[in-house]
């Protein structure tokens, strides 16, 4: 079955960085395009940015272009967000999820359980 498992998050300090990974199974990694969420407490989930399966990268939020950065790996049948200069307001569940095909406009269909990032001092 499908499986997405995130790992990497944590607490960083204002101005860090971290590098989340979403490792998964049970599908053909490589034909689907994978895109990063995230959920603040109290806000609505966000879409953080989008991989096509072709290594196209679009759709980020605009709070976070620039500094993160979204990549795959298909050889380990992994995905990436490197997220730098880290704020406050990042601190959010990330999760991981796939699309229904290679494209940012197919739906996501699974989820991961998501991995905890708090920004603070």
């Amino acid at each position: 079955q499908v499986q997405l498992v995130e790992s990497g998050g944590g607490l960083v300090q204002p101005g860090g960085s971290l590098r989340l990974s979403c490792a998964t199974s049970g599908f053909t990694f490589s034909s689907y395009a994978m895109s990063w969420y995230r959920q603040a407490p109290g806000k609505e989930r966000e879409l953080v940015g989008t991989i096509t399966s072709s290594g196209r990268t679009l759709n980020y939020a605009d709070s976070v272009k620039g500094r993160f950065t979204i990549y795959r790996d298909n050889t380990k049948s992994t995905v990436y967000v490197q997220m730098n200069s880290l704020k406050p307001e990042d601190t959010a569940v990330y999760f991981c999820t796939k699309r229904g095909g290679a494209y940012s406009s197919d739906g996501v269909d699974y989820w991961g359980q998501g991995t905890q990032v708090t920004v603070s001092s």
